[in-house]
């Protein structure tokens, strides 16, 4: 589906639950937060026939996030659900990993396609500090149980925050070790995100390349994305870096999240776009909620600003609450 500068936006990220089962410093504030209530999350059928409307309009691949999706009961169903839809090519999901070892025999009979596994360091008691659990040795296991997986798709994202620096060569070296994308995402300032150091993808380079000697530009993996990729001598996999600060890639974006109050949003820094909970309570009929799903994408802001000085519609909600 084209928006009004042309871009094609066949991608779409649902989050299915706010709540996560780690308590990440960039994430939540130390005291925690207020759980939104059950009844104003989407149902399981709402999400899948949404996804129906998206399919129908040119979407073509669909990410679970959350919060944690997998703390979600039934979000195998989810997965399956989608799947099935005609038109749906891909449907993978974004975790922490910590539950993944456990529920990946369901997700893969539901057919799930991959798995992006979020990881700032390997160190456990600095994973226990940032996350304010002690988690590393369960996703540990979800990644190897993953990477068992034959021809899955696995990536591992990391954000550098300044506070990891020590952590990004090791973080680095599994794309040594397995045919995998790992990829450092650059610190975004939104909710607690604003308030922490950020590495940029030069300074991670740097890092990297002191390390492993000179980067060799390499192709994107499969599925797209603004991701920018490179490999090292002796490595089987490829180190990404996703940099919305210092490599702008607004004018290419392919994407929209839908909350997982049914808020659609169509860029991760501004508050607008269309509340289709809103309308599925109402009893609105799928040309209601097409034709709202196409009005929002019409309007998708042309770019970000977050080096600029902040709008009166920028959003102000922590990511656990957008969606990743």
């Amino acid at each position: 589906m084209l928006d009004s500068l042309n871009r094609n936006i066949d991608y779409l990220r649902i989050s299915v639950t706010d709540r996560c089962n780690l308590r990440c410093t960039y994430c939540m504030p130390p005291e925690g937060i207020e759980w939104i209530p059950h009844r104003a999350i989407l149902t399981v059928e709402e999400m899948i026939r949404l996804s129906r409307l998206f399919a129908d309009m040119g979407f073509r691949r669909i990410r679970l996030t959350g919060g944690e999706p997998l703390v979600r009961k039934g979000v195998e169903q989810i997965v399956r659900g989608i799947k099935d839809l005609p038109g749906i090519e891909k449907v993978t999901l974004t975790t922490n990993g910590v539950l993944l070892a456990a529920q990946l025999p369901a997700l893969l009979d539901a057919g799930l396609d991959g798995v992006n596994i979020s990881l700032d360091t390997l160190d456990r008691a600095q994973f226990a500090a940032i996350a304010r659990r002690d988690e590393l040795d369960r996703v540990i296991a979800g990644i190897h149980a993953a990477l068992a997986v034959p021809g899955w798709n696995v990536k591992i994202n990391c954000v550098p925050s300044g506070e990891n620096d020590a952590q990004l060569i090791p973080i680095a070296a599994l794309a040594r070790d397995h045919d995998i994308a790992v990829r450092f995402i650059e610190m975004m300032p939104i909710g607690l995100g604003g308030t922490k150091q950020r590495r940029t993808q030069a300074e991670v380079l740097a890092m990297l390349e002191d390390a492993f000697g000179g980067a060799i530009a390499c192709a994107q993996p499969d599925g797209g994305g603004p991701g920018e990729y490179v490999t090292f001598a002796g490595f089987q996999g490829r180190v990404g870096f996703i940099s919305a600060m210092t490599h702008k890639f607004c004018n290419r974006c392919n994407r929209v999240r839908l909350s997982a109050t049914g808020f659609l949003k169509t860029c991760l820094q501004y508050e607008t776009g269309a509340d289709l909970k809103a309308l599925l309570n109402a009893g609105a009929n799928d040309d209601t909620l097409r034709a709202a799903i196409a009005q929002a994408i019409a309007m998708k802001p042309a770019s970000h600003h977050f080096s600029e000085h902040g709008e009166t519609m920028d959003e102000t909600r922590n990511m656990h609450q957008i969606g990743g």
